[in-house]
């Protein structure tokens, strides 16, 4: 009885709020709600032929409404129908015609020019992909999944070339979703760091033991031929040089009036 008070009742929606900046996100979400009320078919029928139903057309374009504020009002005066009041909507944020073809050119350019940072998440690298390509099919441009996939393995880090390699030679890349790649690269990405991190912890066990071993009674300094030191550590052969740069220095200092 409660399950089927939920499936007849109507659930409340907050239309998201048009602003200058924000057409992409807003008529993502839009068009969302407009098919969770059944009304989406009024903006973007899957059948251009068919004509919509008039009640449906109504509300979905009273939910256009709901989603724009009062400075849009007026451009849409004489717009009868829910379509061609989102195409208005669509052509005054995004532009005309021509402006939208420069700006699909301007954001595959900056698809193919983003490079990824050895120090950059990848998780990070692929957002800004997948923003990209969202605003490119919001242009109404096509653009398929497996070009970003592609274009992840061209460009990761040294430390994923191994794992892109076999990607791409056994892995089906036309099929394979963003999410499914970004998995497999940050599970080797776990898999190598676990094993870099092992020999410099193994290395540097080593040495602390090394060092606490070493009894310097029986080093010999190459320099002064005494125990209990290395050469490096000897300072006789510190004050020899110091005396030596010393003798330098006066040398200079007496040639002086010569050189005047």
């Amino acid at each position: 009885m409660e399950a089927s008070k939920v499936k007849e009742g109507t659930v409340s929606i907050n239309y998201p709020m048009l602003s200058k900046s924000n057409y992409t996100v807003w008529s993502m979400k839009m068009q969302v709600f407009m098919e969770a009320q059944g009304v989406g078919e009024a903006v973007e029928p899957s059948d251009p032929e068919v004509n919509v139903e008039k009640r449906m057309d109504k509300m979905a374009l009273a939910a256009i409404y709901q989603g724009i504020p009062e400075e849009f009002m007026l451009t849409l005066v004489g717009k009868k129908t829910a379509k061609v009041a989102w195409e208005a909507i669509k052509t005054m944020c995004m532009g005309v015609e021509r402006v939208q073809e420069a700006r699909v050119q301007t954001l595959k350019g900056e698809f193919e020019s983003l490079m990824m940072k050895d120090s950059e998440k990848i998780e990070d690298f692929c957002l800004k992909l997948s923003g990209i390509m969202t605003n490119i099919r919001v242009l109404g441009k096509s653009m398929e999944e497996s070009s970003v996939v592609r274009k992840i393995l061209r460009v990761v880090p040294d430390k994923f070339l191994q794992i892109a390699s076999n990607i791409e030679r056994f892995g089906d890349v036309k099929a394979m979703s963003v999410e499914e790649l970004v998995g497999r690269l940050k599970a080797h990405e776990e898999r190598m760091k676990g094993r870099s991190e092992q020999p410099e912890q193994q290395q540097l066990l080593l040495a602390k033991k090394w060092k606490g071993r070493l009894d310097k009674s029986k080093i010999k300094c190459f320099n002064c031929n005494i125990y209990d030191h290395f050469a490096s550590e000897c300072d006789k052969l510190r004050r020899k040089k110091k005396h030596c740069q010393e003798a330098i220095l006066a040398q200079l200092h007496d040639d002086e009036p010569a050189l005047l």
